[in-house]
């Protein structure tokens, strides 16, 4: 088994870092590694769950002074230290409540209801997803597209306050304004006391007791609107560009969600795109390829002149450097477009066309005299040209 790094290597801090600096250094590198951020990548997987291991030992001030005395041998059994050491008992919902929020708040519908004293604070509305359609050379080159989405927005009548004109909205009295709920529970280590968001308010701490007749009491009405969204040079299918505060409002004096939209790249009907190469077939006639001479080649930048070489066999892959998709760091970094000659091989030829090739084969020695010379060995006659021996007996 590998032996584990020094937890404060792993976060990158020093042994005399204060609680905020490990939380903000923990911070970062859950956003970095997170699953969800990296689906499928294990070595993302493997460091965000050694960060989380050494967060949960160092922002917890006894298993701390215990690793500062003991180091790792303090939580495996080996220095009286608490075998089950490594689990932290850090308040998660807290913690990952402040880190993913922005990044996946509202993204499944809505940003998580997070239960505790801040359960009633401002928390980002949903994300919304669309997409769009765009052709292969749109994409190529970027390009801007209009968009209608369905968004809410505060309603006039009440101002989204919820309440109809001329009522009030008054403190919940379940909670008492606070938005959340204490209750105790019976378990098998005594009474323990949980919190729970306040069922009648949702949260809010507020209740509307006459709804707004517009609105329904949300607060917000939903309108059909027309954006504009810009596509980089170099976007690929399944990519998403995000418009940020344009999604569903948030909660609490919370900022609104954002807009995903997709890029849905249609097919080429000679283009085929592999992160920034593009591949196509070319045909070349069955003498330019024999003799070299001239072919025009179609790119995204339109047409070139391409110098085929004599000899030029059937398959044969050339490279147009720099023909290809631009970065979407640079775009002025392109890949390039690679071709396959396609010898094409005559099927309908005149009376004279083929006695040139019968002629041309003779003189080149290829298949068709050789054909003739294998028949003539094979069926005693001589090849054509020479005297047949006379036998002795």
């Amino acid at each position: 088994m590998a032996e584990k790094r020094d937890y404060y290597e792993v976060l990158g801090v020093d042994k005399s870092a204060d609680d905020a600096t490990i939380k903000a250094a923990y911070r970062k590198l859950a956003k970095k590694y997170h699953p969800d951020m990296n689906p499928g990548d294990k070595e993302a997987e493997a460091k965000f769950k050694e960060a989380s291991e050494a967060y949960g030992v160092l922002s917890d001030a006894d298993k701390r002074r215990q690793y500062d005395q003991f180091g790792h041998a303090a939580f495996d059994g080996s220095a009286g230290g608490n075998p089950f050491g490594g689990y932290s008992t850090m308040d998660f919902e807290d913690l990952f409540g402040g880190i993913f929020g922005d990044l996946f708040g509202g993204a499944f519908g809505g940003g998580a209801r997070r239960s505790g004293g801040r359960s009633n604070g401002p928390m980002k509305g949903a994300n919304l997803r669309t997409s769009v359609r765009l052709t292969f050379e749109e994409a190529v080159f970027g390009c801007k597209k209009e968009l209608e989405l369905n968004v809410k927005d505060p309603c006039k009548t009440c101002g989204g306050s919820g309440a109809k004109p001329g009522s009030s909205v008054d403190n919940c009295p379940k909670c008492g304004g606070k938005g959340k709920v204490v209750f105790s529970q019976q378990s098998f280590f005594g009474v323990m006391q949980n919190v729970q968001t306040c069922p009648d308010c949702h949260g809010s701490g507020k209740i509307v007791r006459e709804k707004c007749p517009d609105c329904g009491g949300s607060g917000y009405v939903s309108m059909r609107k027309k954006y504009e969204v810009e596509f980089p040079a170099g976007v690929d299918n399944g990519q998403y560009k995000r418009m940020s505060g344009l999604g569903e409002p948030g909660q609490n004096g919370g900022p609104r969600g954002d807009v995903l939209v997709e890029a849905v790249v249609s097919p080429h009907p000679i283009f085929q795109r592999e992160d920034r190469d593009i591949y196509s077939n070319v045909q070349v006639p069955f003498a330019v390829a024999a003799l070299g001479g001239e072919i025009i080649i179609e790119t995204v930048d339109g047409p070139v002149v391409y110098e085929v070489k004599p000899g030029t066999a059937t398959d044969t892959r050339v490279r147009l450097k720099g023909k290809g998709v631009p970065s979407l760091r640079d775009a002025r970094n392109r890949g390039d477009h690679y071709v396959m000659l396609l010898v094409q091989v005559p099927t309908r030829l005149s009376l004279k066309a083929k006695e040139l090739l019968k002629e041309f084969d003779m003189e080149s020695g290829d298949s068709l005299h050789a054909a003739e010379r294998f028949r003539a060995e094979h069926s005693g006659d001589e090849p054509p040209g020479k005297k047949k021996k006379k036998r002795f007996f």
